[in-house]
């Protein structure tokens, strides 16, 4: 099986760290992983996104074009990708930040007050890790302990006090 996964959003919204998350998740699964950021040159308020392949089979290209998976953080990335999922694929959007409510044929589309639900819950700035919480509930790309083992990989030396704050994320997501 493979997961072709695009997430996006503005740069400083933690949208390449969760597509590092997914990565090593996978790798922790003992998949083959391809993880392609794309970023403008603003970086921290420019758009990114982020290609995450996990896969059983060797991955011919990085780059993600019609994603099954699609995680979406600022009104401009779900414009340009809402209706790049392929039939059959899952989306999730951050509701807090993205109006729209678009209906596209054969995609499951789950609108989730991700910024707004993590502040009231004390996990400023994990919105992104919500929404991939979702992701995983919805989908199950990957298992919840693959995706544990991803933070634990992906959160800095220096940063590892966060590490429960971003497992507290996740379990809210899957629980929506």
């Amino acid at each position: 099986m493979t997961h072709n996964i695009l997430l996006a959003g503005f740069g400083g919204q933690g949208i390449l760290f969760c597509g590092k998350v997914s990565a090593y998740g996978g790798l922790m699964a003992g998949k083959q992983v391809s993880w392609l950021p794309s970023y403008g040159p603003e970086m921290r308020g420019g758009t990114a996104n982020c290609s995450v392949c996990i896969s059983d089979e060797p991955i011919g290209s990085p780059l993600v074009l019609a994603p099954d998976l699609l995680l979406v953080m600022n009104k401009p990335s779900y414009d340009k990708f809402i209706h790049t999922v392929t039939p059959g694929g899952t989306a999730v959007v951050d509701s807090t930040l993205i109006a729209d409510r678009d209906e596209v044929e054969g995609v499951h589309i789950h609108y989730v007050p991700a910024t707004a639900l993590a502040e009231e819950r004390g996990l400023k700035g994990l919105a992104n890790i919500v929404l991939l919480g979702k992701l995983l509930g919805e989908t199950q790309f990957l298992t919840l302990d693959e995706i544990k083992k991803g933070i634990e990989k992906s959160v800095p030396a220096s940063k590892q006090h966060l590490v429960e704050k971003n497992f507290e994320a996740i379990q809210l997501g899957m629980s929506l």
